[in-house]
């Protein structure tokens, strides 16, 4: 659909990039001529798809733990070292469990909340201090969530992702003066290795709800990737401040608490 050199020169980071949707974007950008950066918390597994993806460009990978902003400016201090410079920001990472509000731990809704809303400030804050602002250009996506008609079975995740969909909206008006331009992509459920490890009950709910979805499937990693690159491309630039569903109008249609339902009976077991 693009030009294979549409990303040519540009450098991207992408974090969480070792597995699933995270892994499908920085493959997107490499095979667009970019020059990616994938960072993740775990070595092993992170060098392992970094290894991977260098079959399709130029890929990096470093550790960082978003939740640590020490973490994040030395990820930065090593691009710099290496690059020099940054075009493009992907803030994939985040991580969440199902559950329901009642019984989520205040350490499971504080480590949630860390990872997805503060770990996403943290690393737009330092990656624009370092990099766009002084350049005057730079893009930043994030990853958010389906949590426009809320989250039941998720709270904690929905509460950080809307955060994130706000503060996309606020960086927008701040920075656009510095020439950055932020946007996100909201994924419905996406079809990746991490749905086959929920146990028999859950199975079925997913099962039921890809039937139940208006265009009869789940996502694909690469829907999402296909999204993450125009919004990051020139074809976009006119674009800010934006959340970007893709998941197939689950947005719009569905019932939200049929989540909630399937987690009260699996923990009544």
């Amino acid at each position: 659909m693009y030009a294979k050199t549409l990303f040519q020169g540009k450098i991207v980071l992408v974090t969480g990039g070792r597995s699933g949707i995270g892994f499908a974007i920085a493959k997107a950008f490499l095979q667009y001529g970019a020059t990616v950066y994938i960072s993740s918390r775990k070595k092993e597994p992170l060098e392992n798809a970094q290894k991977k993806l260098s079959e399709y460009g130029e890929c990096h990978s470093f550790v960082c733990d978003i939740r640590e902003p020490s973490q994040i400016e030395l990820l930065a201090e090593k691009i710099k070292s290496k690059s020099n410079r940054l075009d493009i920001l992907i803030n994939n990472a985040g991580g969440q469990f199902p559950g329901p509000a009642h019984v989520i731990s205040e350490k499971g809704w504080a480590t949630v909340v860390n990872n997805n809303l503060n770990g996403t400030f943290y690393i737009c804050q330092k990656m624009a201090n370092i990099f766009f602002i002084p350049q005057k250009e730079g893009t930043i996506t994030n990853i958010t969530a389906n949590v426009s008609r809320g989250f039941p079975g998720m709270a904690h995740t929905g509460a950080a992702r809307a955060g994130v969909e706000n503060l996309t909206k606020s960086l927008g008006q701040e920075w656009a003066g510095f020439g950055i331009r932020i946007n996100a992509v909201a994924p419905g459920t996406i079809a990746t290795s991490g749905l086959d490890n929920y146990p028999q009950i859950m199975q079925d709910f997913l099962r039921d709800s890809e039937e139940k979805n208006l265009m009869k499937r789940f996502g694909k990693a690469e829907d999402v990737a296909n999204a993450v690159l125009f919004l990051s491309s020139p074809l976009a630039s006119y674009i800010s401040g934006t959340t970007l569903p893709v998941d197939g109008l689950e947005h719009l249609s569905g019932d939200r608490i049929d989540l909630y339902n399937t987690l009260m009976k699996l923990i009544s077991f």
